[in-house]
């Protein structure tokens, strides 16, 4: 998958970790208290992403990625729960960590 199209370098080396099941390096990009949503609902980060990692997730595609960068749309391997289209929408602080993720199923537009 080409990661290229992710113009934000600390979104793209992040996805670039999820991709390569990474989650040391993964939480590198992200503040120490950053918060986090799945379809809207507040979640632990860690705990969501260890398991995420552990079920091998990942984007098998790239369909959009908007916001200099920030947001991006695919398709997602879920683990046990599939395949979705979802997308991921990254807030960075001052110092280019990521200080915020939403995520979450999103349809065709």
């Amino acid at each position: 998958m080409d990661l290229s199209i992710i113009t934000n370098e600390t979104v793209k080396k992040a996805i670039s970790e999820l991709q390569q099941h990474n989650k040391s390096d993964f939480y590198k990009y992200f503040t120490n208290d950053a918060a986090f949503t799945d379809d809207g609902n507040i979640l632990d980060l860690k705990k969501f992403f260890d398991n995420a990692f552990k079920q091998k997730e990942k984007f098998l595609d790239l369909e959009k990625v908007e916001n200099n960068g920030k947001s991006i749309i695919g398709n997602f391997y879920a683990g046990q729960w599939g395949t979705f289209r979802v997308y991921f929408n990254f807030t960075l602080n001052s110092d280019n960590k990521i200080s915020r993720l939403d995520i979450g199923q999103t349809s065709k537009l």
